[in-house]
């Protein structure tokens, strides 16, 4: 074959590859846009279906926006802010502190608002809320029981076609979630104590057939705007809540991790609740705070840029940086004392370290405010104080009481006492018997110690056995029965 036929074979084999190339360009292209064509068609209906959909401004409670035909599917997820209709009603089951009576009592208000009923008789619920406590085992075991006893009641209801829904709020909520809505589905709802304000919302998504939790702790939630529907024994006593939270981080205490950091209510807000419990009868008021005494109210200008930082009590000191400005624990028992001479004022549960003189000589002189003062000691050692982080010794404490009596003369004093702590041995416990007998309180509340796992002493084994700690959990019972 000469050069030139073998040129032309060459430039005959190259065009028709070219050829086929571009065929099946064409083909390709073809087919891309057919394809295109189709998901542009897509696109164009998700477009209409959400352009006739609910906006962001639905889901707002102010909205007094209504939906048409097409935004049917959304509806179960709204509540409105007030209903006439006959509702679902609700019965509720409190455990463990005054601050989760105070939290029930929040919680009944939203629900009231968004057109729920209340019913004091279990077999009359459509909904079941358990307002839970952490700061022990045997509080959660209590609860783990109840459930157990309700998801057969529940059962049970659905025979009759009832649907009967069950909640945890609280601390137990905020530890144990995953627990207790995955891995043992106890519950339809579950809400942290900072959640309260969704109560309606998650109530509203588990009639829809889903398990519903809000558990984010807040910086800032104190529900200063919502005013609580009080349960009071005819009217005589009634709890107001004035601060969340805990910052003391004492090593044994779950608190900081199931209720969040301190934050304090609006001083106004407080003082508006305590005048109408005044107008309503009631002639005592107990102020709650899980760190009552460490009040600090930062909510106006004036008051945040205020000079001067915390007074703790002489020889007492805190883990957390010190605090500047606002108004006091010192100002707000003023203010509240003076609303009405004839109601009673008292306040739980403090810290020791929050006893300036000024809070003490406040006591003294207003003849509304009750002489009882609870001060927890938790232990009488001063090596075992250091391992719970309290921020004090034996003698700073005693120092304490000493100045109590003397600016206070005829004060109840009661406390709080943990035997069995990590590491403790007899010899520490001996100390926290010559402190009770030292003292000689009014009152002592006395606990065999808890661990809980997220705490800084969560430790795989007791310091003492049961055996051992429940003796001296009775030898500290004996001791204070003998001062009483």
């Amino acid at each position: 074959m000469n050069m030139s036929s073998s040129f032309s074979l060459c430039r005959f084999a190259l065009r028709k590859c070219l050829s086929r190339r571009l065929q099946g360009d064409i083909y390709d292209r073809y087919y891309c846009s057919k394809s295109s064509s189709a998901d542009q068609s897509r696109v164009m209906q998700l477009k209409t279906k959400m352009a006739c959909g609910p906006s962001f401004q639905d889901f707002i409670k102010s909205s007094d926006k209504s939906f048409d035909a097409c935004n049917d599917e959304y509806e179960e997820h709204l509540i409105p802010e007030c209903t006439t209709e006959p509702s679902q009603k609700v019965y509720f089951e409190t455990y463990g502190c005054q601050m989760n009576v105070s939290d029930t009592e929040i919680a009944w208000s939203i629900l009231q608002k968004a057109g729920y009923l209340r019913t004091h008789e279990l077999p009359e619920a459509d909904v079941v809320l358990l307002v839970t406590c952490s700061v022990r085992e045997k509080a959660e075991q209590t609860i783990w029981n109840r459930l157990k006893h309700l998801t057969a009641l529940k059962t049970r209801s659905q025979k009759h076609n009832s649907s009967l829904k069950i909640g945890v709020l609280g601390c137990m909520a905020e530890r144990l979630k995953s627990k207790l809505l995955e891995q043992e589905k106890l519950v339809d709802i579950l809400a942290g104590p900072d959640a309260y304000r969704d109560l309606p919302r998650l109530l509203s998504l588990a009639y829809g057939g889903q398990r519903a939790s809000n558990v984010l702790l807040s910086l800032e939630e104190t529900y200063a705007d919502v005013m609580p529907v009080h349960q009071t024994l005819e009217g005589h006593s009634a709890f107001v809540s004035i601060m969340r939270g805990c910052d003391n981080m004492c090593s044994y205490c779950i608190v900081p991790f199931t209720r969040g950091r301190e934050r304090s209510r609006p001083l106004s807000s407080i003082l508006e609740e305590v005048r109408v419990l005044s107008d309503q009868g009631v002639k005592e008021v107990t102020l709650l705070g899980q760190n009552v005494n460490s009040y600090r109210d930062l909510s106006e200008q004036q008051f945040t840029c205020s000079e001067g930082s915390t007074q703790l009590s002489r020889g007492f000191k805190t883990v957390y940086r010190t605090k500047q400005g606002g108004l006091r624990f010192s100002d707000l028992l003023d203010r509240v004392s003076l609303i009405d001479p004839e109601m009673r004022i008292r306040f739980t549960s403090p810290h020791p370290k929050d006893f300036p003189d000024e809070v003490l000589q406040l006591i003294q002189e207003r003849r509304n405010i009750c002489k009882q003062i609870h001060l927890p000691a938790q232990s009488g050692s001063s090596r075992v104080l250091h391992a719970m982080r309290r921020g004090y010794t034996r003698e700073a404490y005693l120092d304490l009481v000493k100045n109590i009596r003397e600016i206070i003369p005829g004060v109840s004093i009661s406390s709080d006492f943990i035997t069995g702590f990590c590491g403790e041995t007899e010899e520490d416990h001996q100390q926290t018997l010559s402190l009770i007998r030292e003292v000689g309180y009014n009152v002592g509340f006395l606990f065999a110690y808890s661990m809980r796992k997220v705490c800084s002493t969560f430790c795989t084994f007791w310091q003492i056995s049961c055996m051992s700690c429940n003796s001296v959990w009775n030898k500290t019972a004996v001791t204070q029965n003998i001062n009483n």
